[in-house]
């Protein structure tokens, strides 16, 4: 299998084998560790610099890309790209790979394979993942292990310190991000830590830890009391001080942000009513998925209505008076900005009804749109009313957060994690299983 662009022709990452003459290959970044110097053994009393990355093409094969060269070369390559980019690598070194020696330090792949950099005979280049391949960008919400293989945050609690130095899988939402803090360690090198509180159905508050830029970086982005992750491979210890367990992000680790695999349960629109109002006042969210279509998308009209300035802090949408934060207002305005996002209420309908008023924010938006903001931007009326007609009343699958909200018109909270267009088959079958189910009732 092979995949083409208008200039050249990429290898899948399942296909490559050390003998393939100067592959090209494409993938989007999936994990990514920060750039460290060793000795050079070759040049007493000089450093070498090195990072390593992993990219995916496609919902089975992913595989671990190292570089190795001088400082400049490396932090500069570093910085090119983040989590989330999508990058074509031209003429990459493919090594077998060491099965257990590297994947002690690095995540586990299903390829035989590593790929090297050379600062002489590669290149690495950054480009939208809209221009190459929209698929990537859906792999990004796709966990490498399976999703439903986790650790409940109460049973890693309960197991306390019989699991200490165990890495595990971890299946959580948000509850809040803290503020990066940076350090000098005893060996003058500089360091930073950032922790981010956890939550699921089982426990309240669990911190996980994380110690390099990438992992903080990442963390960043995510939306307390929105974002779900899906953290694979975590190590879990028995913090003393604090009397308490703790997960820490290393370089084995990988996180899926807002990962739809682990959503299987489907809803009508009646259903999910029925369901989220049956919580009994309690706040956990309901996810699921809604086999429909979006009814109302109002894109094309005034486009100060569906786009909204967000912290870069805390990703919060800002006060659009003062343009500022009034979430993490602990934090000095002066180390604060603020990025354009998308904001958008949608209708979702489907044959038993219609949920009103659903949030179609940030990157979900950009991924259903099939554009970025700064594109949206540039887009003429006629041209975003096209864009809506592509989307409007198109049977879709919708994966979804549901969390009562007695101040929201219709006491529901709706964020849609997900919207792609529906396979038939599969959406006629699930229409055909609810139909059943109700002739049942």
């Amino acid at each position: 299998m092979a995949y083409s662009s208008s200039t050249r022709d990429f290898v899948a990452l399942s296909d490559l084998h050390p003998n393939l003459a100067r592959p090209n290959v494409i993938g989007v970044v999936i994990g990514k560790t920060d750039v460290r110097g060793f000795p050079d053994r070759k040049n007493i009393g000089s450093e070498r610099y090195t990072f390593s990355f992993t990219i995916r093409d496609s919902p089975t094969y992913f595989i671990n890309v190292n570089s190795w060269g001088r400082e400049e070369y490396i932090r500069s390559l570093s910085e090119s790209f983040r989590v989330g980019d999508c990058v074509t690598i031209e003429n990459p070194l493919v090594q077998s790979k060491d099965g257990e020696k590297e994947e002690k330090f690095n995540p586990i792949t299903p390829s035989c394979y590593k790929l090297l950099i050379s600062e002489n005979h590669s290149v690495v280049k950054t480009s939208s993942c809209y221009e190459m391949d929209t698929k990537l960008l859906s792999l990004l919400h796709l966990p490498v292990k399976d999703p439903q293989d986790y650790y409940s945050l109460g049973d890693i609690t309960a197991n306390g310190q019989s699991l200490d130095g165990r890495i595990l899988n971890v299946l959580a939402a948000v509850m809040s991000v803290g503020e990066p803090k940076y350090f000098i360690t005893s060996d003058k090198r500089k360091g930073q830590r950032c922790e981010v509180k956890l939550y699921d159905e089982t426990e309240m508050s669990f911190p996980i830890i994380c110690w390099d830029n990438e992992s903080i970086q990442l963390a960043q982005s995510w939306i307390p009391r929105e974002t779900v992750i899906f953290a694979s491979d975590v190590r879990v210890n028995f913090d003393k001080f604090r009397n308490c367990m703790t997960a820490t992000v290393i370089s084995k680790t990988i996180i899926t942000t807002n990962p739809v695999e682990t959503i299987v349960d489907v809803y009508t629109v009646k259903q999910l009513k029925e369901k989220a109002l049956q919580s009994d006042g309690k706040p956990e969210p309901v996810f699921g998925i809604i086999y429909g279509y979006i009814s109302m998308l109002d894109i094309d009209d005034n486009v100060s209505k569906v786009i909204r300035n967000r912290c870069s802090v805390c990703r919060f949408v800002v006060n659009e008076m003062s343009n500022t934060c009034t979430f993490c207002g602990d934090i000095s305005s002066d180390s604060k900005s603020t990025f354009v996002s998308f904001d958008i209420l949608v209708d979702l309908t489907d044959h038993t009804g219609t949920l009103y008023s659903c949030y179609l924010s940030d990157c979900v938006a950009e991924e259903t749109l099939g554009c970025t903001v700064q594109e949206f931007l540039t887009l003429a009326e006629d041209k975003r009313t096209a864009l809506k007609w592509q989307l409007l009343l198109e049977r879709s699958k919708i994966y979804f957060k549901i969390t009562l909200s007695p101040n929201w018109r219709s006491g529901l909270k709706a964020n849609i994690l997900s919207c792609k267009l529906a396979n038939p088959i599969e959406a006629s079958q699930s229409l055909l299983g609810k139909k059943l189910q109700h002739v049942a009732w």
